[in-house]
């Protein structure tokens, strides 16, 4: 079987969201790869580091390198690493994670030239990214959906009398966290009884903004920091409705796992999520930063309950295509 050394930001330990570096090894390990990983460092540099020299100490074992690639500084820890592989002449696979890889594409064409295009294979987890890669002409992609594993995601049905909205994510800008907590007051201020729970860890010094926003606003919200996928799916049992307000984005693991749980998701409409989300048949999308809009598709879900139902129904099956029984037919291709 096929020894791999798997490139990524493992900070769960340090207070972070657990990202697919934790994940998908522990997945492909079960399928008898032997893989290693990189870096649970905390510190940027020392983590860029730990990265490399993982790289140069693995360099004869394995054969092939993958590496989480996100758009923003995290960006270079990529670059490097995948100038490290050519050096060495390794195969390296760049899992295209970042939802705003667009604007890299354009603001850096020659290291991106460099690193996409010299890597053995990019991969996809959405039509979206995969379409933004091939109309810059890059042709060794292939598109690999994010995972889970269905059968931890039980599937229930929601009654609607209230709104109890849950927000799962990093708190980081590029996710606009203040927009649900403007959507809550938006809903109490038309009369609506409703509440709202905010899961997830601090990223970038939003979530002491977005607390002191709410008190602001005089407005009552549950901040649960972070919770493990066991604690936030059965935390999901006291809520009815999902929102995802981000700015960016690509394929969302959380948007995966609440049409999974059977919650009704409403979320904009950008960058992967209408290639997730078909709009007003597995989940609502509206535009960026729009709380008028929000309030009107959690109204609606209100008034038509049984509509909403069929939406989540829908929903939970066309996740099921994202269920690493499914999934896992084409890392063993790839890789094999």
């Amino acid at each position: 079987m096929k020894h791999l050394l798997y490139i990524g930001n493992q900070l769960s330990g340090q207070g972070k969201t657990s990202t697919t570096v934790d994940t998908l090894s522990v997945l492909l390990r079960s399928e008898g790869y032997k893989v290693f990983t990189a870096s649970n460092k905390k510190y940027k540099l020392w983590r860029l580091i730990d990265m490399l020299f993982h790289i140069i100490k693995f360099a004869k074992q394995v054969d092939y390198v993958l590496i989480d690639t996100y758009s923003t500084q995290n960006f270079y820890y990529v670059y490097l690493s995948g100038k490290l592989c050519r050096l060495l002449r390794l195969k390296y696979i760049p899992i295209l994670h970042g939802g705003n890889l667009e604007n890299r594409l354009k603001n850096s064409p020659t290291l991106c030239r460099n690193l996409f295009g010299n890597a053995y294979i990019n991969v996809a987890p959405s039509k979206f990214t995969e379409n933004i890669f091939s109309q810059c002409g890059y042709s060794n992609l292939v598109c690999i959906p994010n995972t889970i594993e269905i059968k931890n995601y039980p599937f229930k049905e929601r009654s609607f009398k209230e709104v109890n909205l849950l927000w799962v994510r990093s708190f980081s800008k590029i996710y606009n966290p203040h927009l649900a907590i403007k959507i809550l007051k938006a809903l109490k201020e038309e009369g609506v009884k409703a509440s709202l729970c905010m899961v997830g860890p601090e990223s970038d010094g939003s979530l002491n903004e977005v607390k002191n926003f709410a008190k602001q606003l005089n407005i009552d919200v549950k901040f649960t920091g972070k919770l493990s996928k066991q604690e936030w799916i059965g935390l999901s049992n006291d809520y009815n409705i999902f929102i995802n307000t981000t700015n960016y984005d690509n394929m969302p693991v959380s948007v995966i796992e609440a049409m999974a749980l059977g919650l009704p998701v409403i979320s904009t409409n950008v960058g992967g999520l209408p290639f997730l989300i078909d709009d007003n048949k597995d989940g609502i999308l509206i535009n960026p930063n729009s709380v008028f809009e929000f309030v009107v598709a959690i109204k609606k879900i209100m008034a038509e309950p049984s509509k909403a139902f069929d939406m989540t129904l829908q929903a939970r099956k066309r996740v099921k295509g994202f269920d690493w029984d499914v999934v896992k037919r084409q890392w063993i291709d790839l890789l094999n």
